[in-house]
């Protein structure tokens, strides 16, 4: 299972529920009375939940330092052995987490133990994440890099919408599913992490941190680092000249179901 440190949690995360919540409607956060985030990390969902609902929300994380990041009620726990009786909560929600887990199946039969009511999973569908830059390749390289990473990583990061069948397999209800769309964009003026990430891309460091679970031999690998520093550099070159917009758009599936 990949552990994640809270700033990089906090990027992927970015923009998440700031413009529109109406993808979590099929929560009913308004008539419930005890939540359980699941894998909440440094607590982005966790706070999110409480500001919508008048429910006592718990944030659960096997990650004591990730917890750390979260005021509030918190419990260290893992998916797969929640610290909790049947039947506690009346919604257990994760965001991102089955994506990362070997087994989802068996996490969610625990979301199902501990809860009463419901059980809802926002999942999203990294093999349809859309890239457009004003620097012409940077749109197909990151498509080549997500693929490959694809196709090395040892969990499904494309279950997006696919979470409904899951949910089906443990046993769950009335299965809904509804797409909301987080959108990343970087224009001028600029903030200090939109020039740190730009300045990353000429060095080719995410690639170079992701290479281990990327798909390919290490002369394919290298060529698409150089290739993807090739790109940075004019990104950078942009960015001096107030000329770089970026807009990438992930789609993520809000899935609920009844116990």
């Amino acid at each position: 299972m990949r552990q994640f440190s809270a700033e990089y949690l906090r990027e992927t995360r970015r923009g998440m529920w700031a413009e529109s919540r109406e993808a979590l409607d099929p929560l009913e956060l308004g008539s419930r009375k005890r939540i359980l985030d699941v894998g909440c990390g440094e607590g982005a969902l966790t706070r999110v939940l409480r500001e919508e609902s008048d429910a006592e929300v718990v944030g659960c994380d096997r990650d004591a330092d990730l917890l750390a990041e979260l005021e509030g009620p918190t419990v260290r726990g893992d998916a797969y052995h929640l610290p909790f009786p049947d039947d506690t909560f009346d919604l257990v929600v994760c965001q991102a987490l089955l994506i990362n887990l070997p087994d989802p199946d068996r996490a969610l039969r625990e979301f199902t133990r501990v809860s009463s009511g419901r059980v809802a999973a926002i999942e999203p569908d990294n093999n349809a994440v859309s890239v457009v830059s004003t620097v012409d390749a940077e749109g197909e390289l990151a498509r080549r890099a997500r693929r490959r990473y694809l196709s090395g990583v040892d969990t499904d990061v494309a279950l997006g919408a696919d979470t409904a069948d899951l949910f089906e397999s443990v046993g769950l209800s009335g299965i809904t599913t509804r797409r909301y769309d987080q959108t990343l964009v970087v224009e001028p003026p600029y903030s200090d992490r939109d020039v740190r990430e730009v300045g990353r891309k000429a060095s080719g460091a995410g690639l170079r941190e992701r290479r281990e679970t990327m798909a390919g031999t290490d002369a394919e690998l290298d060529a698409l680092r150089a290739e993807w520093r090739e790109m940075g550099r004019e990104a950078v070159r942009q960015v001096q000249n107030e000329e770089y917009r970026r807009r990438e758009t992930v789609p993520f599936y809000v899935v609920v179901g009844t116990v």
